[in-house]
């Protein structure tokens, strides 16, 4: 029976750090007091790209050609690449066309960009694992992560400004006869918040017709914790339907988002500190790539070791969750 194993990953960021009296002193300024949000979030530090030659694609590349040489492997072995994004840096050719050129891939190789907003990776990783395991003719893929989220995140908004952070993961998937790999996703979608987190705010026609404003995310108030219950289901049957308790997964790579919401999960499946792979306070919040980030310093840190179980969990704007269940 073939399974789909995690063989290597890569992980890049900018050199360019800012901390949180930065952005202290930022919305001081404009008479914001943000310094109980960033405790809330979990905020220290963060990545930003400041040099004009780097962007969400480049930080892709890079991350890829790290994943490959972690791995072993060339641009020839790779059979499916894909990009998650939900800042690419073109539409039109897809980003993961350029990442094929940089790593010399064949051209019999499957390639796409995909976007689930901040759950765009681990859907990514879910729907090219299900692939692969029906498709015999793919034996490995590279799924990329990549988010430029400073971009466009506006200097007033603290929610996007002072939170998020740039950096790309890229994983090396492997079809594999050992009993390790993919083992089960699931999903739960409501669109009750689609009007609040908006890019650009007035649709793409509008801002390139009507020259509308839209440079940056609009971000609008709305309760946050209503995704919690159905997260906390969503985890609870996945973990049920494999035959596990809470207890049994080593790490839980999570939305890097919110250090609350990481803490009301540990909470509700009362789970123990070295359960929770928590880097948002290093890389801030990373959009797309966050969970994978997680793992990988996870595994770094020798936390997480070859046949745990690991448990993806996040949340997509709109909103969109998903849950994937993983023995790495």
């Amino acid at each position: 029976m073939s399974h789909i194993k995690m063989k290597a990953l890569g992980v890049y960021h900018p050199s360019h750090s800012l901390d949180n009296e930065y952005y202290i002193r930022h919305f001081d300024e404009q008479g914001k007091d943000i310094r109980r949000f960033m405790e809330h979030m979990g905020r220290k530090n963060r990545y930003i790209i400041e040099h004009p030659d780097e962007n969400g694609l480049t930080m892709g590349i890079a991350a890829a050609q790290k994943a490959l040489e972690q791995a072993g492997m060339t641009g020839r072995d790779v059979d499916m690449i894909v990009f998650s994004t939900q800042v690419p840096e073109s539409l039109f050719p897809m980003n993961a066309l350029f990442v094929h050129r940089a790593i010399g891939a064949r051209h019999d190789v499957a390639v796409m960009d995909s976007n689930a907003n901040c759950a765009g990776m681990t859907v990514a990783v879910d729907q090219a694992s299900r692939s692969m395991l029906s498709n015999p003719g793919v034996r490995t893929a590279l799924i990329i992560g990549s988010d430029y989220n400073s971009l466009i995140s506006g200097p007033e908004d603290e929610i996007t400004y002072a939170n998020y952070g740039d950096a790309a993961c890229a994983a090396i998937l492997e079809r594999t006869e050992e009993d390790t790999g993919f083992i089960d996703s699931m999903y739960y979608t409501d669109p009750i918040n689609i009007d609040k987190i908006l890019y650009p705010a007035q649709g793409l026609a509008a801002t390139l017709q009507r020259n509308t404003p839209g440079k940056y995310i609009q971000w609008l108030p709305f309760d946050a914790n209503m995704a919690l219950p159905p997260t906390y289901d969503l985890l609870e049957r996945i973990l049920k339907k494999n035959g596990l308790a809470p207890q049994d997964v080593r790490a839980y790579c999570l939305s890097q988002f919110s250090l609350a919401n990481v803490l009301k999960i540990q909470d509700h499946l009362q789970l123990e500190d070295a359960q929770m792979i928590y880097v948002g306070d290093r890389y801030g919040y990373t959009g797309t790539s966050s969970p994978f980030i997680a793992l990988y310093e996870g595994i770094e840190s020798g936390r997480i070791r070859r046949g745990d179980y690991v448990l993806f969990w996040t949340i997509g704007a709109g909103y969109q969750l998903v849950a994937m269940l993983f023995k790495y």
